[in-house]
């Protein structure tokens, strides 16, 4: 323990090492004082006194004994935060006393070490957040939006998906956000297609078609996933956009309800048919085949069209399509042979895209379903394929 006169001493001493020792036995003593008024008032004054030291260091050694408190005194805080760089970025960092009204205007000031400092803070409000984003400053804003514990408002998350889009380091940081809006979040998904299309080394390893194949089927998925994440949360105005563009066709529909997009697939016909939801919701549970051919008529979509979604609906009540790729795969054959037995092998022109989108899902379900039936084969039995008995030997024609 210090005395009063030992104190004094230091305080007055030529060498900076030992006013700054004093500087902060004054802090740890300010901010754990529990006596008299009075002592608590020279404590104060003391720390005062400290500010006009002519020593970065003992300044320094003030900042860092009230660096973490909230009991700071507010004015030295303030003081140190107008104080040499080093000591004014840490003030930044890490005192709790500072309220937005004092960082704001330090913002828009715009010098990068400072609004780094800001950045790495244990609490940024939303306001504070947006601040930075609106710094410009791409690394700032990587920084930012990677910083998962601080909440962003959406509508700042869709201005910079627009402005900024095209950037694939800041598209994943804002796709990694939950916030993002479904229609900001579609975006950055057509963007992603569109460089896929455009990448040498994609183009390179698959054929155009192919990849045509593989691009629309992921954005497909991607729209189904976006649509049921808002549709759960209530959200309408992604749905509401997709109608708008005219963007739900028959082929997205039939994926969503195919892979047990549910929620999404009622949201796109309650906003096609002018329907509230909950009465498609019942609709699609229970109506019969009748009942559901005149829902979907009333979307706009051709009588075959909606005669195809009718079928898949009856499938789906009785087959989970959200996880079990058997089921998935068993429903989309059969919905295929439907087609092929009822117009005898002569698909309307209508139904074509989504003749077509059967047949491609169901190659990468058979796939799949294969590799999961033989690797349970595999882990239930011991039984070796037969060899033949004798090895005939193919005898090629002369050349």
């Amino acid at each position: 323990m210090t005395g009063y006169e030992a104190f004094a001493e230091l305080s007055q001493s030529r060498d900076s090492d030992e006013r700054g020792h004093a500087a902060h036995l004054a802090a740890m003593a300010y901010l754990d004082h529990s006596g008299p008024a009075d002592e608590h008032a020279a404590l104060y004054a003391a720390l005062i006194g400290f500010l006009d030291d002519s020593s970065v260091k003992v300044r320094a050694a003030l900042a860092y004994g009230l660096l973490h408190s909230e009991r700071a005194p507010r004015p030295v805080i303030l003081a140190l935060l107008q104080d040499s760089a080093i000591i004014s970025r840490a003030v930044l960092q890490y005192s709790p006393i500072l309220i937005d009204a004092d960082l704001l205007p330090i913002i828009v000031k715009g010098d990068i070490a400072a609004l780094t400092a800001i950045s790495q803070r244990r609490k940024v409000s939303a306001r504070l957040a947006a601040a930075l984003i609106a710094s410009g400053d791409h690394d700032l804003i990587i920084r930012v939006l990677e910083r998962q514990d601080l909440k962003i408002d959406g509508s700042v998350l869709a201005e910079l998906a627009r402005s900024r889009g095209t950037d694939g380091r800041l598209r994943g940081a804002l796709l990694a956000r939950k916030e993002l809006p479904g229609t900001a979040r579609l975006m950055l998904v057509q963007q992603i297609t569109e460089s896929l299309k455009t990448c040498r080394m994609v183009k390179g390893a698959l054929t155009a078609e192919r990849l045509g194949r593989i691009l629309r089927d992921g954005t497909d998925t991607a729209v189904a996933i976006i649509g049921e994440a808002e549709a759960t949360d209530a959200r309408e105005q992604f749905v509401e956009t997709l109608v708008d563009t005219d963007q739900v066709s028959a082929r997205l529909l039939l994926h969503a309800i195919a892979t047990g997009r549910v929620m999404f697939f009622a949201s796109c016909i309650a906003g096609l048919s002018s329907t509230s939801a909950s009465k498609v919701f019942t609709l699609l549970e229970a109506g019969s085949a009748t009942t559901l051919q005149a829902l979907f008529s009333r979307c706009g979509l051709s009588s075959n069209v909606s005669g195809l979604l009718v079928r898949i609906v009856l499938h789906a009540r009785t087959a989970d399509l959200a996880d079990d790729v058997a089921a998935r795969h068993y429903v989309l054959t059969a919905l295929t042979e439907e087609l092929i037995n009822e117009y005898d092998g002569n698909i309307p022109a209508e139904l074509e895209e989504a003749f077509c989108y059967l047949n491609e899902q169901n190659i990468s379900l058979a796939r799949k379903a294969a590799r999961g039936v033989m690797a349970a084969f595999d882990r239930t039995t011991h039984a070796q394929l037969p060899v033949p008995r004798e090895q005939q030997q193919l005898v090629l024609p002369a050349a």
